[in-house]
């Protein structure tokens, strides 16, 4: 039988299928519903930075603070109190996760500034998380802002994590960078283990009847997957950082085809959701049989075989390759036409 275990972040994994940040993690009974469908490792559910001001005050400071002047302050944020059980239910779910499990814990940690970053994710790894992962969620709305300046608050930001906590850091990466590869090659200098391709930005809709701005939470599709392969193909060969896929991982093939890319797990979250937590069951199975048919060992023995590196035509991956799709369909159109 084909070996699907696999390595992420220093760590022995039972398969390359990663549980990614959903409500999916908010509870021991349902991690441990995870790890019995075979998921090979969780990241819990992000903790924001802002309950980490609110839980210092300084947040609800300013919001009372400027409540005088515009009532409508207070709405402008959800009620994080609650939300993942707030920073020290936090712990307490890393704790109770890693008494309940055998599967790596990873924490999560969503926020933009270094503020209580460093101290909190010490006191992740002190309550047991296995490794963290930040999911530096920056919107750069102030024409003032260079990309220079984002791009070098990352860097700071993983050297400051890195220099606090022993255990392995992970970055969840925006695909939104004007040159992925090069801020990929900083974030792997400045010391993250781990690449996370990509973070899915949730995108306010217009209410045309209120005229309000109203949030939108819309699942992930199969098709959202190339872009991450495109580029999961094309850092395999340039960072030293392990790389993961996240969004778009709905099947087997799916996770085959990340794994041919480069990466060494893929996350999922949107499948699990839809189909619940036997579906990991199913995909496992499935690649399994893959891996068998197509003669393969195991998942290391795959991995990166279709990285931009290895495939005979890197074009593939290039400017070459935009002209000749374009081209193709010019062709099939005109051919159809007759």
């Amino acid at each position: 039988m084909s070996d699907i275990s696999t390595r992420y972040l220093g760590l022995g994994l039972k398969c390359p299928l990663v549980a990614s940040a959903s409500p999916l993690g908010e509870s021991v009974s349902s991690i441990r519903e995870l790890e019995d469908a075979g998921i090979g490792a969780v990241v819990l559910p992000s903790l924001f930075e802002e309950q980490l001001e609110l839980e210092s005050n300084a947040l609800d400071d300013d919001l009372w603070r400027g409540a005088e002047s515009s009532p409508e302050s207070q709405s402008l944020l959800p009620d994080l109190e609650d939300y993942n059980l707030g920073p020290d239910g936090y712990l307490d779910l890393i704790e109770g996760a890693k008494a309940a499990v055998d599967i790596p814990v990873i924490a999560s940690l969503n926020g933009v500034s270094p503020g209580g970053w460093a101290e909190y994710a010490g006191l992740m790894e002190e309550a047991g998380a296995d490794a963290i992962e930040l999911n530096i969620y920056s919107l750069a709305t102030e024409p003032n802002t260079s990309a220079a300046e984002v791009e070098k608050g990352y860097v700071d930001l993983v050297r400051q994590i890195k220099r606090c906590v022993r255990v392995p850091v992970a970055v969840k990466l925006s695909p939104f960078f004007s040159a992925p590869a090069n801020i990929a090659a900083r974030l792997d200098d400045a010391g993250a283990d781990g690449l996370v391709l990509f973070n899915r930005f949730y995108q306010p809709d217009f209410d045309v009847e209120s005229l309000e701005v109203v949030p939108r939470l819309t699942l992930s599709h199969p098709d959202e997957l190339l872009l991450r392969l495109h580029w999961a193909a094309i850092l395999s060969d340039h960072v030293e950082a392990d790389l993961a896929i996240t969004g778009g991982v709905h099947s087997a093939i799916d996770v085959v085809k990340c794994i041919l890319a480069g990466a060494s797990v893929t996350l999922m979250a949107s499948a699990l959701l839809q189909k619940g937590a036997q579906h990991a069951f199913s995909v496992l199975g499935d690649l399994r049989r893959w891996l068998e048919e197509h003669e393969y060992d195991s998942v290391r023995q795959m991995c990166g075989s279709m990285s931009r590196r290895s495939v005979p035509d890197p074009t593939a991956f290039e400017r070459g390759n935009y002209m000749r799709v374009l081209s193709s369909y010019v062709l099939r159109s005109g051919n159809h036409g007759h």
